[in-house]
């Protein structure tokens, strides 16, 4: 759920702490709850098979409105949101210099050309002419400047793509900017579709008390509620603790599209999918739900299942400094012990199980690696070798799960039961994802696994390894192994400077067997989404075989067709 992150979900993004700490000042009670009081963690006998199970009542929905549900309600602040509903949000209210396809290829966005310097290091990019944001000032050069240099101080979000490279970014005249890096970056242009363009002057204007110098907040706490952007939509209301509706822009750039939904309402919630879904105040559900869910809400008049792919892995993340995840043998043994089969046919299903840490879809993956397998007898052999053998039960293994998505329990209980059988005893314990967040940001709170979905920002290898295996993330929701390992650091590094890509995707895949070989995660499923919908009232890209598989584009709404007066035929 994000906030990946969910996962990444859910998951809200790097340097999340800060994110969070902002959500839990604005979401009085709850929120902060949840964080200070561990307490409220669900805790699950291994031997359990009952699901958490939760009931709210349906928000009213506005009729007439694209209706669709996500783990949370979106962090619409480009230099703070980057789970699923914030990115989902993002690459609505804004627009972007470059604009991924279907095809895995960019397409101009803001940006109608670009030059590269031989040395790779200047990239300067023509703007389109006309632009205007959604308060009617037009999108210039200065505006880009202004974009990057706050995603930057600010540095969370996708800040982490640009920090170590950008050195500075000039506006030569109103429809010309420059951007000078400091180091070369390979992906450079493919990352650009993680920097969301704002109105300088209306941040400016909007800017409150802050840790930012003379820009004190630089206007987050109003990018919470409202937008400064220039994309097909724009924030009509905001309700943080339970939805957002966007508004169509009448004056993009690009024009609308015949039937294009003219509102569209983020719930932000997984708990009411299901009736909401049902009473058709919902027309996509979730990724959240249990299988099971999903495949009865199918079932419903006029409704359709549909699997989606992703560049998005379901990972274990193990915990490598505390005891006794600690001890390689221990990680190997339990990346041995664990049922994928049952997993990606009972739980997951329509996933498959992975091949290594990079996504199998990601280009730069490595195909030496081999998909996990269960093996039982190879796993006690090496618990036998551990140090902590003879005397594991002085060393259960906490594990924590997402509430906000149900299946992730059954996969806990599922793990438990395969660890009994080499002698790990797991306690499973369910928490919510502010909680989980809160807790991975620091070592002696990290769990010794938790169950997380994480992916690509863009469209190559390197975005897995270095959101997820450098040490810069580590104390973010992206990384539970506290790898703290500077040779990897340099390795992931040296990969994405390297322009040549035949020559970097080389480097990547020695990279994926390092990290194999440590068995610092277990690589649970390559994800494949899960969703009802109802095809005859969205007519919905990504379900018709072309997603855009970066997390956020499959849900661009200025290319869904949206037919309200089909929901009466329903019934």
């Amino acid at each position: 759920m994000k906030t990946r992150s969910l996962q990444r979900r859910y998951a809200i993004g790097r340097g999340i702490t800060a994110v969070i700490i902002i959500i839990i000042l604005v979401i009085v009670g709850a929120g902060a709850y949840f964080v200070l009081t561990p307490s409220t963690a669900t805790t699950t006998s291994p031997t359990s098979s009952t699901p958490t199970s939760s009931t709210t009542t349906p928000p009213t929905l506005a009729s007439g409105t694209l209706s669709v549900s996500f783990a949370n309600v979106p962090v619409t602040d480009p230099a703070k949101g980057s789970d699923e509903a914030s990115s989902t949000a993002l690459v609505n209210l804004y627009d972007s210099l470059v604009f991924p396809t279907s095809a895995g290829t960019l397409q101009p966005d803001l940006a109608t050309s670009w030059q590269v310097s031989s040395d790779g290091l200047t990239y300067t990019f023509k703007m389109r002419q006309g632009v205007t944001f959604h308060n009617g000032d037009p999108v210039t050069a200065s505006d880009v400047v202004f974009s990057m240099n706050r995603l930057i101080t600010v540095g969370q979000g996708y800040s982490y793509l640009f920090s170590p490279y950008i050195g500075n970014v000039t506006a030569l005249d109103s429809s010309t900017v420059a951007i000078h890096l400091k180091k070369t970056f390979g992906p450079f242009l493919t990352a650009l579709v993680r920097l969301y363009i704002l109105d300088q002057k209306q941040v400016v204007a909007n800017i409150g008390s802050g840790p930012y110098g003379s820009n004190g907040d630089y206007g987050s706490t109003w990018l919470l509620t409202h937008d400064a952007g220039s994309g097909p939509y724009s924030i009509q209301a905001a309700n943080l603790e339970s939805f957002m509706t966007l508004q169509a822009y009448t004056n993009y750039w690009n024009g609308t599209q015949t039937n294009q939904p003219s509102t569209v309402q983020i719930i932000g919630s997984t708990s009411s999918t299901q009736a909401l879904f049902s009473s058709k105040q919902i027309q996509i559900t979730d990724q959240w739900q249990p299988y099971s869910t999903v495949a009865s809400l199918a079932q419903l008049k006029g409704a359709k299942l549909v699997t989606i792919p992703t560049v998005n892995e379901f990972y274990l993340m193990i915990n490598t400094k505390q005891a006794p995840t600690d001890d390689i043998f221990v990680r190997e043994a339990m990346t041995y012990a664990f049922n994928y089969t049952a997993v990606v046919n009972d739980i997951f299903t329509g996933s498959k199980p992975s091949a290594g840490p990079v996504p199998s879809a990601l280009p730069g993956h490595d195909s030496a690696i081999p998909v996990g397998q269960q093996n039982l007898a190879l796993a006690k052999q090496l618990m036998a070798k551990s140090k902590y053998a003879g005397q594991l039960n002085n060393y259960p293994v906490k594990y924590f799960w997402v509430t906000q998505v149900p299946a992730e329990q059954k996969m806990a209980l599922q793990f438990a039961s395969d660890m009994q059988q080499i002698g790990i005893t797991v306690q499973v314990i369910g928490q919510p994802w502010l909680t989980v967040v809160a807790d991975l940001a620091n070592l002696t709170s990290s769990p010794n696994i938790v169950s997380i979905q994480d992916g690509a920002s863009y469209f190559e290898a390197g975005s897995v390894l270095q959101s997820r295996y450098t040490s810069a993330s580590d104390g973010t929701w992206e990384q539970n192994e506290w790898l703290q390992n500077t040779t990897l650091d340099n390795m992931i590094y040296s990969a994405l400077s390297t322009l040549d890509q035949t020559a970097r995707f080389k480097a990547y895949a020695t990279i994926q067997q390092q990290i194999y070989n440590m068995y610092p995660t277990i690589c649970a499923f390559d994800v494949y989404e899960v969703r009802a919908y109802y095809p005859t009232v969205v007519n919905w890209y990504a379900a018709n075989g072309h997603p855009i598989v970066l997390l956020g584009y499959d849900f661009y709404f200025r290319d869904f067709q949206f037919y309200p007066s089909q929901l009466a035929a329903l019934g």
